[in-house]
C-alpha cells in the first residue's frame, strides 16, 4: 500500500515512540504538522526503562508545552546530588523555575507525551515495523511491515529515527555508530525492599562495586549493580543473590530487597554517530548517541534533541524558512552529544577510580568542585542542560544561541507561558507593536521592567536573535529572517 495523498508525500514519519519519538511527534503535531508515528511493538507502554531522571533544562522545555505540571505531580523532587560518597552538589541555586531534580521512571514521562501526542492528532502505527527507506531530491520513502507481516510503504518530505541504540534509521542510512563498551555485565532488577532508603536516590561506590536504587513510586525499586570482578555475557541470568551481593559491597546494605519482578544483564556503551542528518533523514535521541547512565543525562539529551529539531521542521514544512535551516540541527546538537558522552563517561571513570593516580584525580577534582563556584556551576550546568549555548553567526549580539530563562512579562504572565503552542516570542520595550501577520506562529510581549533590549526567543528557548536598540524596521527584519515574512491577506 502506498500511504499518500495522492501523489504528495506526507510532511513527516517519525520512527520510534520512545519520549524522543513522542515529544517530536507531539510537537509537529501541535505546529499543524501531519505526522505519522511509526512502533514496532504493540500498544503499551512499558515500565522497565532504564531512564529516572528529568533534569532542569528538560523540565522548562516540558514547561514550554504546559506540561511540565504534569511530570512534576508524577515524580520526586530532589534538591542535590551527591557524588563520590563526599561531594554534595545543591541544585536549590539554579537559575531556573526548575531547581532540582525531578525522580521520575521514564515510562510515567511517556504517558504524558503520549496523551499530548494523541490530543494533538499524531497518526500512531503500532506493530508498524521500519525495514528499509530510499530517497530521493523530493522525499523519503519508507518501506514497512504490518502486523499481519503485510509490506506497506510511505512516502513522506522529512523521515527522522529515534528508534534507539539499535536503529533501523540509522542503519538504512548507512551510517556508522564509533565508540565502544565502556562497562559490561550491569545488572538491572525491579524489587521490593524491607528497608527503605534514607534518601530518595541511593548511589554509592566502593571498590570494584557500584550501586544505585531508585523508587518507582509504587512500591517497588529500580536497582541498577556493577561489579567490575564479574564480567559475564548479556545473556547470563541474573539471580537476585548476585544483585544483593554486589548492592553489600557499594552501599554496605542490601536493603532486604526481594520479590525480583525484573532482572536483566546489559552493556553500557560510548557512541555517538557523525552525523545526525543524511538527506532528509535525521537521527535523534539514542540513535544518535549512547553513553553511560552516569548523570541520568541520556533521556534529557534525547528530549533536547527533540526540542532542537522540532521547531525547525515544522518552520519548513510550513514554508516560512529555507531548508538550509534543519542544517543548524547538526551544528547544534552533535556538539552537545560529544559534550554529554565525555562528561557522563568522566563520571563513570572516577567514581570506579582504583590506580592511585586516579583517585588522587578524583579527590582534586571532588575538591575544586566543592570549593571553586565557577567550576561546580560550570559542571551542574552540563549535567542539567542549563549551561548549553548554540553557536552564533560572527558579528551577532552576545546573547544569540543563549537560553533564555523564564522571564517576567508585563502582562503578568512568563516567557514559557508564551512559547507554548511552539511560537516565537518577541520581548521588547513598550513602544514597539507587531501588527499581527504572524499570529500564529509568533507572540509579541514586552519587558516587565525597564529593560530596552529587543529579544526575540526560539520556539525552543534559545535567543535567535537581539538588539540593544532596534527599531520597527530592524525589528520587521529579524522576524522576517527567523520567523518568516508576514503573511498577506
Amino acid at each position: 500500500m502506498n500511504d499518500t495523498t495522492g501523489t504528495t508525500p506526507l510532511p513527516v514519519i517519525v520512527v520510534g515512540s520512545g519520549p524522543t519519538g513522542l515529544l517530536l511527534a507531539g510537537d509537529l503535531a501541535a505546529a499543524g504538522v501531519r505526522v505519522t508515528l511509526l512502533e514496532r511493538r504493540p500498544h503499551k507502554i512499558s515500565n522497565l526503562s532504564r531512564a529516572f531522571v528529568l533534569h532542569a533544562r528538560t523540565l522548562e522545555q516540558l514547561d514550554a508545552r504546559g506540561l511540565a505540571d504534569d511530570v512534576e505531580t508524577a515524580g520526586r523532587a530532589l534538591d542535590r546530588l551527591r557524588l563520590f560518597g563526599r561531594l554534595t552538589i545543591a541544585l536549590d541555586t539554579l537559575p531556573s523555575r526548575y531547581n532540582h531534580l525531578l525522580v521520575i521512571p521514564q515510562y510515567e514521562v511517556e504517558k504524558v507525551l503520549e496523551r499530548r501526542a494523541v490530543a494533538a492528532g499524531v497518526d500512531f502505527r503500532y506493530e508498524t515495523e521500519f525495514v528499509g527507506l530510499t530517497q530521493d531530491a523530493d522525499a523519503v520513502t519508507v518501506r514497512t511491515r504490518g502486523p499481519g507481516g503485510e509490506a506497506g510503504e510511505l512516502r513522506a518530505a522529512y523521515a527522522v529515527g529515534a528508534d534507539g541504540m539499535r536503529s533501523a534509521v540509522r542503519d538504512a542510512i548507512q551510517l556508522p555508530f564509533p565508540g565502544e563498551s565502556v562497562i559490561r555485565s550491569v545488572v538491572l532488577a525491579d524489587v521490593l525492599l524491607a528497608e527503605q532508603p534514607e534518601n530518595l536516590l541511593t548511589v554509592n561506590t566502593v571498590g570494584d562495586a557500584f550501586a544505585f536504587i531508585a523508587p518507582f513510586g509504587d512500591g517497588y525499586h529500580r536497582v541498577i549493580a556493577w561489579n567490575r570482578a564479574r564480567d559475564v555475557p548479556d545473556h547470563e541470568p541474573v539471580g537476585l543473590d548476585e544483585v544483593k551481593e554486589t548492592v553489600r559491597l557499594a552501599l554496605g546494605r542490601d536493603y532486604g530487597m526481594h520479590d525480583a519482578r525484573w532482572t536483566s544483564r546489559f552493556h553500557s556503551d560510548e557512541r555517538q554517530a557523525p552525523a545526525y542528518r543524511v538527506g532528509r533523514v535525521f537521527l535523534a535521541g539514542d540513535a544518535a548517541h549512547v553513553h553511560t547512565p552516569a548523570g541520568g543525562q541520556g533521556m534529557n539529551t534525547g528530549l533536547q534533541d527533540a526540542a532542537n529539531l522540532s521547531w525547525k521542521l515544522a518552520q519548513v514544512v510550513h514554508g516560512h524558512t529555507d531548508p538550509a535551516l534543519l542544517d543548524t540541527y547538526q551544528a547544534e546538537r552533535h556538539p552537545v552529544g560529544k559534550a554529554v558522552l565525555r562528561s557522563s563517561g568522566g563520571i563513570v571513570r572516577l567514581a570506579m577510580a582504583k590506580r592511585p593516580w586516579t583517585l588522587a584525580l578524583r579527590a582534586g577534582l571532588t575538591t575544586v568542585l566543592d570549593v571553586v563556584g565557577p567550576a561546580r556551576r560550570k559542571a551542574i550546568g552540563q549535567i542539567t542542560g542549563i549551561g548549553v549555548r548554540y553557536p552564533a553567526p560572527k558579528g551577532a549580539h552576545r546573547l544569540t544561541g543563549a537560553r533564555v530563562p523564564d522571564l517576567a512579562l508585563a502582562d503578568g504572565g512568563r516567557l514559557y507561558e508564551a512559547l507554548r503552542g511552539g511560537r516565537f516570542v518577541l520581548v521588547t520595550p513598550e513602544a514597539y507593536e507587531e501588527p499581527g501577520a504572524r499570529k500564529d506562529r509568533l507572540a509579541v510581549t514586552h519587558w516587565a521592567g525597564g529593560r530596552r533590549t529587543a529579544l526575540l526567543v526560539r520556539p525552543d528557548g534559545y535567543v535567535a536573535w537581539a538588539a540593544d536598540t532596534a527599531d520597527a524596521a530592524a525589528i520587521e527584519a529579524a522576524l522576517t529572517a527567523h520567523v518568516g515574512p508576514a503573511e498577506t491577506r
